[in-house]
C-alpha cells in the first residue's frame, strides 16, 4: 500500500501543472428546473441521422430545441460517465468497466483539481455531487431511476444499489427488473448512500415523477432520469422479450418528454437535456478533457467517450437551433453548477471548458417553446369547440370560428392571454408591448384545446390571426 501511495503520489505530482483554477461563470438564463434523459451507447451519426430508429429523438425534440452534434461523452464505458455528469470526477480503471465490484475507491486521497486518486468505485465523503450541492441551497433534487425496486431481492426500491464490498448483480436485465446500479450515478457517492434516509427521499423510482411534476412547488430544481436497460437502449432485444435500441428510446421519449415540457415547472424556466453516455465505437474526445489521474486514457483506446450528440429544449431555446460548438459531460455539469450558482466540481472546474452559451439559448427573452395546452383541455373542451369546414375558402372568417375564446387575465406584470381554439389552426401574434418592443410569434395550435399565453410585463396589444388553410379570423386585445 505505502509502494502504490507513492505511485500515486509520484503521478499527482506530475500532473501538478494541470490544475484548473475555477473560471467566472458565463451570463446564463434564469433556469429554474435542469431535466436530464440519459440514454446508452449509440453514436450521434445513428442516433440522430435521416434513417434513425428513434424519429422523436431525431426529428421531433430537435425541432422542438437545440441539436448539439458536437456533444462527446467522456469516457468507455458506462459507470464512468455518469459518474463525470454529476462529479466532475474523471474515469479510472474500475468505473471505467463499470464496477462489478461493489467497492470503495482506495486509496481515497484526494488530489489536484479534487480529483479522488486510486481504483474502486464508490467515492470517498469528500467528493460531492451536484445533488450534495443543492442540498446545501435547501434546493430539492432527485435521481428518477426506473425499474429500480422491481425485484426487492436485487435492489430497494430507493437508494437501490449492492451491499458495499459485494458483487453488483444488476449487471444484466432480467424479464422483471431491467435497473442497473451502474446507470445510477448517485449511488457511487458516500456523500449519498451514507444518509439511508436522505438517499432514499433523493434516489426514487421513476413511477414518482408524474406526481412531482404536477406542480412547480414539487418539482426538483434537478431531475436526473435514467431509464431501464430496455429504454435507454442499452438492450437490442430487452430482458422481456421486446425491442430495445432506438426504438425502445422512441416510445421512451414519446411518452415522458411531453409530460415533462407540459409541466408547469418546466414552462417557467426549464431545460431538458437528452443525450447518451458514451458512442459505440468512437473514443475522440473534446473541449481539452484531461484523462485524470488513474488512467493514461479516459476513453481506453482514446481520449474521451465519443460524439454522441445532444438536444437541449427550453423556454429560452428557439426550435429548430443547431449549434456545432464542442461540448461534453463536464460541459453540462458545469452549465447546471451555473445555473443555481455554486461551485464547479472536479474538472468542470476547467479554466477553458465552455458552459452552454448563446449559441444554444436562442431564446433570451423565454418565448422559444409553443404554449402547453392547459391541464384537462382535451378533445370537446373549450366553448363550442367543433370541427370546421373550410375546404378551398379564402379570406376572412366568421368571428368565433377558431378563436372561440380571447380574454387576457392577470395583472401587468404577470398578464397572459387565454384563447379557446375552436379548430386546429397557425397562430400568428404581435405583440406591440411598451417602449415600442415589438414581440412576433407563429404557433400551430391543435384544436379543441384552451391555451395560455405569458405576456411581456406592462400594457401593450396584441394582434392575433388564426390561419386555417386559406381563410382567416383575426382579433386585437389590449392588455
Amino acid at each position: 500500500m505505502i509502494a502504490l501511495l507513492r505511485t500515486w503520489a509520484l503521478l499527482a505530482g506530475g500532473l501538478a501543472g494541470l490544475t484548473l483554477p475555477a473560471s467566472p461563470a458565463q451570463a446564463a438564463p434564469p433556469i429554474k428546473h435542469v431535466f436530464i434523459v440519459m440514454l446508452e451507447n449509440e453514436n450521434a451519426a445513428t442516433s440522430f441521422g435521416s434513417s434513425s430508429a428513434s424519429p422523436y429523438l431525431a426529428r421531433t425534440l430537435p425541432a422542438m430545441g437545440a441539436y448539439v452534434p458536437n456533444y462527446y461523452g467522456t469516457g468507455h464505458v458506462s459507470l464512468d460517465n455518469y459518474v463525470t455528469m454529476v462529479s466532475g470526477q474523471a474515469p479510472n480503471p474500475i468505473t471505467q468497466t463499470d464496477c462489478l465490484f461493489y467497492a470503495n475507491v482506495v486509496p481515497g486521497v484526494i488530489g489536484p483539481n479534487d480529483q479522488a486518486i486510486g481504483q474502486g468505485c464508490v467515492y470517498p465523503s469528500q467528493v460531492q455531487t451536484i445533488g450534495d450541492q443543492l442540498q446545501v441551497l435547501a434546493l430539492p433534487w432527485r435521481g428518477y431511476m426506473e425499474s429500480m425496486g422491481a425485484n426487492p431481492a436485487r435492489e430497494s426500491a430507493t437508494c437501490g444499489h449492492p451491499a458495499l464490498n459485494s458483487q453488483d448483480h444488476t449487471q444484466s436485465a432480467t424479464a422483471t427488473d431491467q435497473y442497473a446500479s451502474r446507470h445510477d450515478p448517485f449511488v457511487y457517492f458516500h456523500s449519498v448512500i451514507d444518509d439511508q434516509v436522505s438517499c432514499d427521499q433523493h434516489v426514487v423510482n421513476l413511477d414518482r415523477l408524474p406526481a412531482d411534476l404536477a406542480s412547480e412547488q414539487t418539482t426538483p430544481s434537478y431531475s436526473f432520469i435514467s431509464p431501464s436497460l430496455c429504454n435507454d437502449g442499452h438492450d437490442a432485444t430487452c430482458a422481456n422479450g421486446g425491442p430495445g435500441g432506438l426504438k425502445a428510446i422512441d416510445g421512451f421519449l414519446s411518452a415522458w418528454v411531453p409530460r415533462i415540457v407540459a409541466s408547469p415547472a418546466f414552462r417557467d424556466g426549464g431545460l431538458l437535456v437528452v443525450t447518451f453516455d458514451e458512442s459505440a465505437n468512437d473514443n475522440s474526445s473534446c473541449c481539452g478533457e484531461p484523462a485524470g489521474l488513474n488512467t493514461p486514457l479516459a476513453g481506453l483506446g482514446g481520449p474521451g467517450g465519443g460524439k454522441v450528440g445532444a438536444v437541449l429544449v427550453s423556454p429560452y431555446i428557439r426550435g429548430g437551433t443547431v449549434t456545432q460548438t464542442p461540448y461534453n459531460h463536464y460541459s453540462l455539469l458545469r452549465s447546471v453548477e451555473d445555473y443555481f450558482g455554486v461551485a464547479h466540481l472536479g474538472y468542470a472546474a476547467a479554466s477553458d471548458l465552455a458552459s452552454f452559451g448563446a449559441d444554444v439559448f436562442t431564446a433570451p427573452a423565454g418565448d422559444g417553446l409553443p404554449p402547453a395546452p392547459v391541464a384537462g383541455s382535451g378533445p370537446g373542451s373549450g366553448p363550442g369547440c367543433h370541427q370546421l369546414t373550410v375546404g378551398k375558402r379564402r379570406g376572412r372568417l366568421p368571428r368565433g370560428s377558431v378563436l372561440r375564446l380571447v380574454r387576457v387575465v392577470g395583472r401587468a406584470r404577470r398578464s397572459h392571454l387565454q384563447l379557446a381554439i375552436g379548430h386546429g389552426a397557425t397562430l400568428s401574434l404581435r405583440i406591440d408591448a411598451r417602449a415600442g418592443r415589438v414581440v412576433r410569434r407563429t404557433l400551430r395550435l391543435a384544436g379543441c384545446r384552451r391555451y395560455s399565453i405569458a405576456l411581456p410585463a406592462g400594457h401593450g396589444r396584441v394582434l392575433l390571426r388564426a390561419r386555417v388553410g386559406r381563410a382567416s379570423e383575426t382579433r386585437t386585445v389590449r392588455y
